[in-house]
Parts: C-alpha cells; sequence; structure tokens
C-alpha cells in the first residue's frame, strides 16, 4: 500500500480536447479552448475579466505591473505563504512587509495589517491559506482608508467563497493556480482576474507582451505593435484544453473532494477534542473547497516523528512553508517582519495528509487509523 501526497485527477476528455485544439490549427495562446475557459469562469463565478496565464505566479506578476509597483513601494504579504506572493513584487523592486498568521489558522491576521502601513505602502496581498477566506471586508476597508490595491493570491481557492462571493473577485485582482496539485489542473498554469475595470485594455496588453495584438485581432486596429511592458503570460491553447476538460467536472470533482476533507473533519476531531492536535478551522463568512487538509501537531518534535510513522507505513504526507521572513533570502535584506510568532509555530507543526479525487476510502481509513494509532 503506496498512498501519495497527490495523484493529478483526469476527468477523461483532455486527449480529446487536446486533439481538437490539433486540429483546429491553432496551438499558441488565446486559441479557441482559452477562450472557453474564460467564458466558463465568467459564467460560473461572475468574474469581470480572466486572462489564463501559464502560472499563478505569472498572474501575481501581470498584477504587480498592474499596480504600477515602482522601487521603494512597499507591499503587505503574510509570512506563510509560498514565495511568488512576495518575489512577483520584489521583482518590480519592492520592499516586503510581512504580517504574521492567525493564532488559531496560518491566514493571515487582518488586524495587524494596518499597523504595517506606511507613506510608502502600496499593495495588501491576502492570501487564501487552503481556500478559506481570510476576512475580506476589513481587508478592503484598510485598503479603502489608505487608497491601495488589493491582490488576492487565490492560488489555492478555486470554487471557494467568502461571504457567497467568489474568493478572487473582492479584491481589485485575484490570482489563481491550476498546478497539478490543484483541484483542477493542467499541469503547470494559472489565471489573472481582473475586477477594477480601469485595468481591463492594460491587462490584454501585458499579457500579450506589451502588445495591442489582442485588439488587432479583434479587429479594432489594423496593425498591432509594442505599446507598453509585458511578457509572455498566456498559455498555450493545448494546456487550455486539458484545462477546459477539467472545469467542465468541477461540481464533480469538488463533491467528491469535499467529501474526503469532511471524512478527515470527523474521524479526527475526536484527537483534537482529546488535546493531542488541532484541525482546521473554518471562520462562519468562509466556505471549504476541499483543496488541502491539515493537522496542527503540538510541536516540530512530535510533527517530525508523525511524518515518520506515517511513511513508514507508505502514507506520505508533508510540512508546508517555510516561513518567508527566515529564509535565506530575506534574512539577507532588509524586510520588515523580524519575529511572526504564529507564522513560526505553523511552519514547525503544520503536517498536510493525502487529499486527491482518487483517494480510496480504504486507504483514507488507513491514513486516519494510523494517525489515531499514533496518539493513542
Amino acid at each position: 500500500m503506496n498512498i501519495p501526497f497527490n495523484k493529478p485527477y483526469l476527468a477523461g476528455k483532455e486527449v480529446d480536447y487536446i486533439n481538437d485544439a490539433a486540429s483546429r490549427g491553432k496551438l499558441s495562446g488565446n486559441g479557441y479552448y482559452t477562450k472557453k475557459c474564460h467564458e466558463f469562469l465568467q459564467k460560473r463565478y461572475g468574474f469581470k475579466k480572466c486572462l489564463l496565464t501559464t502560472s499563478c505566479t505569472d498572474a501575481l506578476e501581470m498584477a504587480a505591473i498592474l499596480c504600477d509597483i515602482q522601487p521603494g513601494d512597499e507591499v503587505i504579504v503574510p509570512s506563510f505563504t509560498f514565495v511568488s506572493s512576495a518575489n512577483a513584487f520584489v521583482l518590480r523592486g519592492a520592499k516586503i512587509v510581512f504580517v504574521d498568521s492567525q493564532d488559531d489558522h496560518p491566514g493571515m491576521d487582518e488586524d495587524k495589517i494596518e499597523e504595517l502601513i506606511t507613506s510608502r505602502t502600496k499593495v495588501i496581498v491576502p492570501v487564501h491559506y487552503a481556500g478559506i477566506a481570510c476576512d475580506m471586508d476589513k481587508i478592503m476597508t484598510i485598503a479603502g482608508k489608505h487608497n491601495l490595491f488589493v491582490v488576492e493570491d487565490a492560488a489555492q481557492s478555486i470554487d471557494s467563497f467568502y461571504k457567497g462571493a467568489p474568493l478572487g473577485s473582492i479584491g481589485h485582482f485575484g490570482c489563481f493556480s491550476f498546478h497539478e496539485t490543484k483541484n483542477v489542473q493542467c499541469g503547470e498554469g494559472g489565471m489573472l482576474v481582473i475586477n477594477d475595470e480601469r485595468f481591463f485594455d492594460r491587462a490584454e496588453i501585458i499579457w500579450q507582451k506589451g502588445t495591442n495584438r489582442s485588439a488587432f485581432c479583434r479587429g479594432e486596429v489594423d496593425k498591432y505593435t509594442w505599446v507598453d511592458i509585458g511578457s509572455s503570460f498566456l498559455p498555450s491553447d493545448v494546456t487550455s484544453a486539458f484545462l477546459y476538460a477539467q472545469l467542465e467536472r468541477i461540481k464533480h470533482i469538488q463533491k467528491k473532494r469535499k467529501e474526503i476533507w469532511e471524512r478527515y473533519y470527523n474521524k479526527l476531531k475526536p484527537l483534537e477534542e482529546k488535546g493531542f492536535l488541532h484541525i482546521p478551522v473554518i471562520p462562519h463568512y468562509a466556505t471549504n473547497n476541499g483543496h488541502l487538509f491539515y493537522l496542527i501537531c503540538r510541536n516540530l518534535i512530535e510533527r517530525t516523528a508523525l511524518i515518520e510513522s506515517l511513511e513508514q507505513k507508505e502514507i506520505h504526507t508533508v510540512s508546508h512553508y517555510i516561513s518567508l521572513h527566515n529564509s535565506t533570502y530575506c534574512r539577507n535584506r532588509k524586510f520588515g517582519g523580524d519575529k511572526l510568532t504564529n507564522s513560526e509555530k505553523f511552519t514547525d507543526v503544520i503536517i498536510r495528509l493525502p487529499l486527491y479525487y482518487e483517494l480510496l476510502r480504504e486507504d483514507q481509513d488507513h491514513i486516519i487509523n494510523s494517525i489515531n494509532n499514533f496518539f493513542m
């Protein structure tokens, strides 16, 4: 019995759609299936404008350009996140100011944001860890008060909501991942959601290498040329064809993933009640999209022992982020946030359990029983 941490799910029509894309004679970006994905996502979630990208990293980098980040601007980012959440802005010359996690959840502590704002602050980057929403009312109120941009890092958050609003639709921009570890995936892929109409045209130009090629393809100009900075952010239509097959099955995928998540929650809740560990907290304003299930152990030694014990039973679990403020890169720079107690705690104690569409009931039972046996 070998239970991986992740196994990419194939919906069934990926190869058919890739073959169809090839037969259409246009494999580069912004083709038939790219447009199908845009239409699907805009209709399902009410996003004002979507642009598929080659990764969530690229979506974040586009957002940094659209926010007009200049050297010396400050951007507030949680320390407990993936490097791209910060790196996208560092590439434009920003100084990152790190905010701590909440005490009972790895997500950013919204109550600590305002004290970090200075005259140089330009952007707040809420990261919806595990697809569980940050308190967007608090964040948008702070941003409005100080005239800041909000870039939602919704990499893990497809089909998750804040008070009924899809994550990624609330800030000025939303950035999603379709990496193979995500709920719907195309190997490597992402999406930028533009919620502020002021940026629709410029986003397309940046997406198309700094040219007005999209306008040309729509017949709005008689030729296209270099008009702004940009890069090759759009994926090939082959990638989009794969993703469209996944999107068609998103309801089915989400139902199964949430069933697995709920079973972990209900079966491991007794260990929390006995004080052995903590399981995820879902605030009243948030939904769970079944992206990942994590446990919070009591200390690093116990977390390490649990991972090793499960590995011996051929169950592959993993920790998660090294707090960015403690990374080699940040230690050599004067970024704000030297001591972030909660972020450092979660670096040491989080363990993520296998969660993927094809996880068998008997395999999940084996995982749950092995965790129970470790503590009991």
